[in-house]
């Protein structure tokens, strides 16, 4: 909680908060309130961040990148950078969702990154339907997953969507914090009349093949070429999750679907 001036200095209000954002996420999220989003009449401004950028623990192959064709939809193609590894992960195909699950841990083996990939046949529509995203549910699927040689092709992306979000909250249930006369914040002011005006919320997310530096054991994977391999191919819309191993819960969750 940090008191500012709206009322007689709105603009380096702003620059405050975006400023504060900007450091917190190391630069990657700038600019969060855009201009005349604070005025006079504001009272509290609630600003939330998330940022995420791992390494991964078995690193994607430098010098294996190639172009590839990402399927945006069933007649529309673009081309795409594709990462490429060759190791051992946790994988499965799960009937019930018509999809490919992929384990992708980072180092540290706390955060892992899923990914659910439609079966050709199936959009990502159907797939989010049949998809119920809580934790428990996806702790269950990945009860299905083993570990077996897999190649896998994944689309380098960054993703950052900024979301204003007092209607959703609403939607929700959450109408008593936007009103004046119902909002109760006496456990963070004395100040009367304090009620929420604007809830912004903007998000990044980096996906390249960078990791630690381990190329001879990676390059030593891509020789090991008995017994069966498993391919995972991400060339049109997924999902995906950044979820902690340890609790399954779920961090972070989106979908990708045109470079």
């Amino acid at each position: 909680m940090e008191e500012l001036d709206f009322l007689s200095a709105t603009e380096e209000s702003t620059k405050h908060i975006n400023t504060w954002v900007a450091e917190k996420t190391e630069g990657k999220i700038r600019d969060l309130l855009p201009a005349n989003s604070v005025n006079p009449m504001t009272r509290l401004v609630l600003v939330s961040a998330v940022y995420f950028k791992g390494n991964w623990a078995k690193p994607f192959l430098k010098g294996r990148t190639m172009e590839g064709i990402f399927n945006v939809c069933k007649n529309v193609q673009k081309r795409a950078l594709m990462i490429y590894n060759w190791s051992t992960f946790k994988t499965a195909c799960i009937a019930e969702i018509c999809s490919q699950i992929l384990v992708l841990p980072y180092v540290g083996q706390e955060l892992n990154m899923v990914i659910l990939l439609p079966f050709e046949s199936t959009d990502l529509i159907t797939v989010s339907r049949r998809l119920c995203p809580r934790d428990p549910e996806i702790t269950y699927l990945l009860l299905q997953v083993e570990k077996v040689e897999v190649e896998v092709f994944l689309p380098c992306f960054t993703l950052e969507e900024s979301y204003d979000i007092e209607c959703v909250l609403q939607d929700l249930g959450m109408t008593d914090a936007f009103n004046a006369a119902r909002a109760d914040f006496s456990g963070m002011s004395c100040q009367p009349g304090l009620h929420l005006s604007k809830v912004v919320h903007k998000s990044f997310l980096e996906v390249t093949e960078e990791g630690t530096e381990a190329v001879a054991a990676s390059e030593a994977r891509i020789r090991r070429s008995l017994g069966v391999v498993h391919h995972f191919y991400a060339n049109r819309p997924f999902l995906f999750f950044i979820q902690h191993g340890r609790t399954g819960a779920i961090l972070f969750c989106g979908r990708f679907c045109s470079p």
